[in-house]
């Protein structure tokens, strides 16, 4: 079993792309993980929440940013205490340098989930929760992720993948996914 020690990698795609299943079976890899849920931070807001869209309102970008800060910072304590936090998110754009950013912790490793737009509908269809609808469809945050984020870190096509393998390509070529300082 690889031993990363205190690091953060962060597992980011587009909805349905498998980020929940890959940064479980990544973290149940690792001898002392921890598997931090990105949406969960969305949802501790009670009150007021606003859902982030295609077209957002400055306070839906306020609260993604605060999720986002929130979710580095707890990803920064668990590493410090010499955890291997495996970060789950959808984090595209500009928002993914800003997410880097804000990690203090090194190593810091991105891992990025690019299933087609077919897979990742196909995914979609099988799965129970549905996250698409309303504003998004799957082209479009296709579109965020393959013309709008940066090429950092790995990106793999998993289309054709198990999770297992991709869980295997990614401690693979780890190294691939370091993000400098």
């Amino acid at each position: 079993m690889q031993e990363l020690g205190s690091a953060v990698v962060l597992i980011t795609g587009v909805m349905a792309s498998g980020k929940s299943t890959v940064a479980q079976l990544l973290a149940e890899r690792l001898p002392r993980s921890v598997h931090l849920r990105g949406d969960g931070f969305r949802r501790m807001i009670v009150s007021g929440r606003e859902e982030f869209a295609p077209q957002p309102t400055a306070e839906a970008t306020a609260q993604l940013r605060l999720r986002y800060l929130a979710s580095a910072a707890v990803a920064d304590l668990y590493a410090q205490a010499g955890w291997t936090v495996v970060v789950q998110d959808v984090v595209l754009g500009g928002h993914l340098d800003d997410y880097l950013n804000a990690v203090t912790t090194r190593p810091l490793y991105l891992v990025v989930l690019a299933p087609t737009p077919e897979a990742v509908a196909a995914r979609e269809a099988d799965r129970p929760k549905n996250g698409y609808g309303g504003p998004w469809t799957v082209d479009i945050l296709d579109d965020a992720l393959r013309s709008r984020t940066p090429r950092r870190g790995l990106w793999l096509d998993t289309s054709h993948q198990t999770p297992a393998e991709t869980v295997d390509q990614i401690l693979a070529d780890l190294a691939k996914a370091a993000i400098a300082s």
